[in-house]
Formats: C-alpha cells, structure tokens, sequence
C-alpha cells in the first residue's frame, strides 16, 4: 500500500493508493501436500477446507486492493506416506511451485527437508511436532508447537488424574518416538513411573498381538498397584479405531484410563464406530491438543468449515489458514515469488499476525513459540457419541482446569 499525499486548496487530504507489488502478477501456485487419504485424512479434509476458504479470502482481498495476482492451491494427497509426499513435493517443483502448506507428518517433514532445503522450497507445516525437527534456518516452519510443549502437557494431564504408572502405546516414527519421550521424561519428573510399553510399526494395520500383550501388562500392573493408579498412554494417528476395536475384546482394558495425543483427537472415525466410541467413554480417553486463541475470526472460519463438513475443525486446520495468509502477506513484501526472500520476513511477518490460530510468534527454529492445550474427550450426550472439551492445560501455571468430570 502507498500513501499519496494531493495538496488542493484549501485543504490538504491524505488517501490510500493501492499499488501493486513489484515483481508478481498473474496467478501464483501454492503447493499443498496433505493427507486426504490415510491415518489422518479427517485433519487433511480440514485443511484442505480452511486453504480453499482463506484462497478465496485472499483473492478477493487482492482484487479490491488492485493487485494483479491471483492464489492458485495445486493440491496433493500425501496418504501420510513419507515417500509419497517427497513424490508429489517433486512434482510441484516441477510446476515452478515454491511454497507449499502441508506435511501434516512429522516422518514426511523428515523424509522431505533435505529436498527442500537443497532447493530452496519453503514448507509450512501445520502439525509437525517432533522436537528433532527443530532446527534453525532451515527451510521448514511449523505453525505448532513442537513435542516439547505438548509432552509436559499430556504428563500434568496423567498425573492429575491421580495416575502414577503408565504403559505407554506408541507409533514408531519421529512423532511418536518424540512425543513419548517428552511426555514420559516429564512425567517421571513429577514423580511418575513409566512400565515396559509396545512400539508398533507405522505401518502396522493389525494389532491382535499388541493388544493381547497389553492386556497381560495392564492385568499384571493392576493387581500390583491398583486400577486407579495405572493408565494407558497411547500415541497413534486414526490407526487407532483398529486397536480399539480389538482393545474392546478384552474387559481389563477397559478398567484403567488411557490418554491420548493430537494424533487422535478429534478424530471423526472413532465417532462413528460404536464400539471404539463406547471403549474411549468407558476409558475416559483424554487428548491433548494444541489450544487456538478464541477469537471472532477463529469463529469465522469455524463456521465456515462446520457449514461445509458437518464438524468443527481441528486446530490444524486454523494454522493452515493462517500459513496462507503469513505467506501472502511475506511475498506482497518482497514483491515476489521466491523462497528465499520469503523465508527472510516471514517470521517477522509472522510475528505481528493475529490469525485464526492467535498470535503466530515463531521461535530461532521456525516452530511456533507457545504452547498451551486444550483436553478432549468422546462423551455420549442425548444418545449420541461426539467430542467435547473437557479441560485446558496452561503451560504458564503448568496446571489443568478441568470443564467436565469423566
């Protein structure tokens, strides 16, 4: 925007000239790599609902200001498979793409980077938490806050339950391995025990022995410590409607309370099954996920994405939203179309955004500085099961609130 001041007597009047940035014009690609099928694909329908909301925001902002540039999302589907996201990362090289939103994964952010960061493609991932990704002046920037944040908060969360030794459950990939050392490293710092868990192969489609191996763990802990002071801790994505399923056979399981992540709140499947829904209640399956600042704008696109899908969005799908409207503004900077120069002012930019998520200040590793979490849980209301939050988790006062009593 450029600020013309016209001198006409008597009076001085100040207008605003739009004037369009250097350098762009004509439609601009945004690659979006996302999971729309696979363990996450109801967060991938979220997303991809958000962008295609916040493209049509943006171009019609372009348009009223008189900037000759459009947004075009060239939109891919990563099946959460690290493979197949560099595949189509690649192809959008190939089509002259230099951003891309997405990622959704923490082992598809890991298999990408050093493609991205060899050539210089800027990726916003909007839930990539594992803490080994943090890594300054790379190419990668993540919307959320990374494991050593979400770690703690599942840890108070156990803890506060009265829970004192868990067996944690977890998917062996970057995120899983690290969201279960972070939680696990502070749980025993408050003083809990963590007992021999199961690491499951991400590629597992099946879990009979696991759950079978579980059950004879969670008998054994629960005659030697009681069933109040013994919990699950399990770290999947939507995999999860599988092992519940089969979870569900054995009546033990259901005796002790489990604890969940971001990779499963939410989740629409575990909603529409009945068993794993009544398995979740009978557990009281608490997850942690990444608190969005309330806001009329957070309540815009909230509805929004309802009106569409039926559902409230997850936090991600905020973040995505908000990744679009970062990159925009940090290329209407620069006056054009390069990684590189985005990358420079973007956390700037970043920094002084109040999006749908809240404020966006990123830290020395690209990643999302602060970190508190809301709880969710599947409840049965007025015969039909559906998520609520039951609590928030405040990283300030490292202490849980709870709304409602499971």
């Amino acid at each position: 925007m450029a600020t013309t001041t016209v001198t006409a007597p008597p009076t001085t009047v100040t207008k605003t000239v739009t004037a369009a940035a250097p350098g762009l014009s004509g439609e601009i690609p945004i690659g979006v790599v996302i999971g729309l099928t696979g363990p996450l694909s109801t967060y991938g329908e979220n997303e991809k609902v958000a962008l295609e909301i916040g493209a049509k925001e943006i171009n019609d902002f372009l348009k009223k200001s008189g900037i000759p540039v459009t947004i075009k999302l060239l939109i891919e589907d990563s099946e959460i498979k690290p493979d197949v996201a560099l595949e189509k990362l690649k192809a959008l090289h190939a089509k002259g793409v230099k951003v891309v939103i997405g990622m959704m994964s923490s082992a598809e952010v890991k298999h990408v980077k050093s493609y991205a960061d060899a050539n210089r493609i800027l990726i916003i991932s909007p839930s990539s938490t594992a803490p080994a990704l943090a890594i300054p002046d790379d190419y990668i920037f993540r919307f959320c806050p990374d494991d050593t944040k979400q770690g703690p908060a599942m840890a108070r969360t156990i803890y506060d339950t009265g829970v004192r030794y868990v067996i944690p459950v977890w998917r062996g990939d970057p995120w899983g391995d690290g969201l279960h050392e972070a939680t696990i490293k502070r749980f025993k710092e408050l003083g809990g025990t963590e007992l021999e868990g199961i690491r499951y192969s991400p590629e597992a489609k099946e879990f009979s022995a696991e759950v079978k191996i579980l059950a004879s763990k969670v008998e054994d802990a629960v005659k030697k410590y009681g069933a109040d002071k013994v919990g699950v801790y399990y770290v999947a994505f939507e995999e999860v409607v599988t092992f519940f399923t089969q979870a569900s056979d054995y009546p033990i399981l259901s005796k002790v309370r489990w604890f969940g992540s971001d990779g499963t709140c939410l989740s629409k499947p575990m909603i529409e099954k009945e068993a794993v829904a009544k398995f979740s209640v009978a557990t009281k399956f608490v997850n942690t996920y990444f608190a969005p600042a309330e806001s009329p704008k957070l309540v815009k696109l909230r509805s929004a994405v309802e009106e569409r899908l039926g559902r409230i969005p997850d936090a991600y799908a905020y973040n995505a939203y908000d990744a679009l409207w970062v990159v925009v503004k940090s290329m209407l900077m620069v006056g054009k179309y390069d990684a590189e120069a985005i990358k420079a002012v973007l956390p700037t930019v970043a920094a002084s955004t109040f999006g749908a998520s809240g404020w966006i200040k990123l830290n020395e590793a690209g990643d999302r500085e602060l970190g508190d979490y809301d709880l969710w849980a599947i409840i049965l209301k007025d015969g039909k099961y559906q998520w609520a939050k039951v609590g928030y988790y405040s990283a300030t006062t490292d202490s849980v609130t709870w709304f409602v009593k499971l």
